[in-house]
């Protein structure tokens, strides 16, 4: 599948992934993120049961505090 993630065309080889399993791909494992698919929020406790499929724009974010 092609999803654009970050802006970027990303390709897997995989026709759906839930958001854990692309975040676990990416390496991506910041405690304060936030994941968009098409423009829609997705909530942290439904990041086991949603999933991303071809031609979706997905926005994978991070929070960072400090000074």
């Amino acid at each position: 599948m092609k999803i654009l993630l970050n802006d970027r065309e990303e390709e897997f080889f995989k026709e759906v992934l839930s958001v854990d399993e692309m975040l676990l791909l990416k390496k991506f494992s910041y405690k304060m993120s936030i994941i968009k698919i098409n423009d829609v929020l997705i909530s942290k406790d439904q990041y086991n049961s949603t999933f991303i499929h071809d031609g979706d724009k997905v926005q994978m974010l991070y929070l960072m505090s400090g000074g």
